[in-house]
């Protein structure tokens, strides 16, 4: 697998703990995580297709490493909002934050 596929499949994995997300570009900041997979989806092809000039795929790099760090904090914030229902013994409903068991 390239480091770009590694990179991609780093991104798309939801991974528990993950460490903390510096704050992404103002540019990075309004996309929503389907768009900002689809961009780097596409700098990944492109990456590892090979026929950019230096200059360029060093720049896609850079931004293709800013997308992954978006994607990992969208999922991140996410992860925060999800909860889990739990039934009580008494058979009423009561929410408690998601935790990976």
């Amino acid at each position: 697998m390239s480091h770009y596929a590694a990179l991609l499949e780093e991104t798309t994995q939801f991974a528990y703990g993950a460490r903390p997300m510096t704050k992404p570009p103002p540019d990075l900041s309004a996309l929503t995580f389907e768009a900002a997979m689809k961009e780097l989806e596409a700098i990944v092809r492109g990456l590892e297709a090979g026929t950019a000039e230096l200059d360029k795929a060093i720049t896609d790099y850079q931004r293709g490493t800013a997308l992954k760090e978006h994607c990992l904090a969208k999922l991140n914030e996410a992860k925060l909002k999800v909860e889990q229902i739990q039934v009580k013994s008494d058979g009423t409903l009561s929410k408690k934050p998601f935790t990976a068991e």
